[in-house]
């Protein structure tokens, strides 16, 4: 089933969800090559001193990347997150996507992220000033409210669809919750109940047969997956196969995971420089071999390269003794 936002038709239900420090450009062309048909951006922030620190320019650069680009902001004041609207559409974002979902202190501290929820009022200011800033599509992503005693996604649903607002996230655990927990389906299927506007669900789906249970008992038109992508970036390959076919995949040949890895490590050096690029690749290299036979035995020398071709050859070496361990199916 084909979903839209705007004039952007998505060719699955499947969306990487924005994770700072982890949905930088090459891991979103990587997740996208690998099935998600809907990325969005590392959250960046709507202070005006901060767009044009290294970072921010990172994070805003979307060069190559396929259509629709789909910038998260942040931010606690509405003419403030306006102006951030215009500012990303003006340097290519097709959707602006608002936070008001991250837990981070750091973020919640300056009232924003999800910590605008325990404000409907500030959020309708929010929502109206983005979307009547820009022509482009706005969508919203929230938690099901700051703590078990203040749980009001459904009253935040209804302000964001009154606004304009025209998709809308939820992951559903609390703010107070943070990644702890269950995620609350009912809560989402609730409130998919009474909008009109696409609704997708993000929390807890880690598998092909967890994704069809949250679609099927949620109504969502499409799922996020955040954390499970990460250690596994083929899992949207993986859960689109199962919707198609109702059945689940084996995991991927040793040689091809390898070389999506090594892909991915040269992306990173592209993209970041050499040194940089390194210390990058190492959370990445550690979610993906972590649970791995053996790894620890690897990860100490891994990790202390300190530059991309010793970094390469070590990863090459571990996958070799993956694939001569008789543990392994060398056929995948």
């Amino acid at each position: 089933m084909n979903w839209s936002i705007g004039p952007y038709t998505f060719s699955n239900r499947l969306a990487l969800a924005p994770m700072a420090g982890v949905s930088d450009r090459p891991f979103r062309q990587l997740c996208r090559s690998l099935g998600a048909a809907m990325t969005v951006s590392e959250m960046v922030s709507s202070k005006p001193e901060l767009r044009h620190t290294r970072k921010s320019l990172l994070r805003c650069d979307h060069q190559g990347e396929p259509e629709p680009v789909i910038v998260q902001i942040a931010g606690a004041e509405s003419a403030m997150m306006a102006d951030a609207a215009r500012f990303n559409v003006d340097r290519g974002a097709q959707i602006i996507d608002i936070n008001m979902g991250c837990p981070a202190k750091k973020v919640c501290r300056v009232d924003a992220g999800s910590a605008l929820m325990k404000d409907p009022q500030k959020v309708e200011k929010i929502l109206h000033a983005v979307v009547n800033a820009v022509s482009v599509p706005v969508t919203l992503k929230i938690r099901t409210g700051w703590s078990l005693q203040h749980k009001n996604a459904p009253e935040i649903a209804r302000i964001a669809q009154d606004c304009g607002i025209q998709a809308l996230t939820i992951h559903g655990r609390t703010r107070e919750q943070k990644y702890f927990g269950s995620a609350e389906y009912d809560t989402i299927h609730l409130i998919k109940q009474q909008l009109s506007i696409p609704l997708i669900a993000n929390g807890d789906i880690d598998s092909a047969k967890k994704a069809k249970m949250v679609m099927d008992f949620t109504a969502a038109d499409a799922i996020m997956l955040g954390r499970a992508a990460q250690k596994k970036p083929w899992i949207f390959q993986q859960i689109q196969s199962y919707l198609v076919t109702g059945i689940e995949s084996k995991e991927p040949a040793l040689k091809t995971r390898k070389n999506w890895l090594l892909n991915h490590l040269y992306n990173l050096y592209d993209f970041y420089g050499e040194q940089q690029g390194i210390q990058i690749a190492r959370k990445h290299i550690n979610w993906q071999l972590g649970d791995e036979h053996n790894f620890s035995l690897f990860k100490p020398e891994i990790m202390r390269a300190v530059n991309a071709e010793n970094q390469l050859g070590l990863i090459q070496r571990y996958f070799d003794t993956l694939l001569m361990d008789h543990h392994y199916d060398q056929t995948g």
